[in-house]
């Protein structure tokens, strides 16, 4: 009976921990240094970057990897010092390791500190690019910032997702455990003969 409620103590405080926002947050500690999807722009300022692939995977971010070719995808960069909304942006993106710009945006200021650039037909082949951004003052001060991403992969499956899945199929078992007396009784039966051993 004490081993039945010390496990179900357990198996809530770990759901409760796995369905965390904060751990499942996108940095997942203070400030960014375990953050892969940003830009350093000088010291310990940074632009975020994420990508989506609305019309193949409407409801997935990307960094370093999009899945897919010839599909629509979305860059989107935050900066929240101030300093940085007043300045001009320029966005290119290139094929690597040719160089091939296959993106370009001209500088313009974005005041909100967000940056939704539209690849309407995404990259056109699979390999390596690079998003060059430069911030540039009405001084003619430049900030240069380089950031590299894969495409054409395909999808993968993180680990974090497998345990997620293999979780919620134990928490699915563990409820029907509880609520049929049978499968209870079975489930019971092998853990005393384990117990056994």
């Amino acid at each position: 009976m004490k081993t039945t409620r010390l496990f179900r103590s357990g198996l809530i405080g770990f759901m409760g921990l796995i369905f965390s926002s904060v751990l499942w947050a996108h940095g997942g500690a203070a400030g960014t240094d375990t953050d892969q999807c940003k830009f350093e722009l000088e010291k310990d300022h940074w632009i975020h970057y994420t990508a989506y692939q609305p019309k193949a995977y409407p409801a997935e971010e990307f960094c370093g990897n999009l899945p897919d070719i010839d599909t629509k995808t979305q860059l989107v960069f935050d900066y929240q010092d101030q300093r940085y909304r007043g300045m001009s942006v320029e966005f290119e993106v290139t094929k690597e390791p040719e160089g091939t710009r296959v993106f370009y945006e001209e500088p313009k200021k974005h005041k909100s500190g967000t940056v939704i650039l539209d690849l309407p037909n995404g990259v056109p082949e699979i390999g390596k690019y690079l998003i060059h951004i430069t911030l540039m003052q009405d001084n003619g001060e430049r900030l240069d910032a380089h950031m590299g991403f894969k495409a054409g992969e395909g999808q993968p499956t993180s680990s974090g997702s497998l345990a997620l899945y293999a979780l919620v199929l134990f928490a699915a078992l563990y409820i029907f455990y509880l609520s049929n007396a049978n499968f209870k009784r079975k489930v019971d039966e092998m853990i005393s003969k384990a117990k056994e051993v």
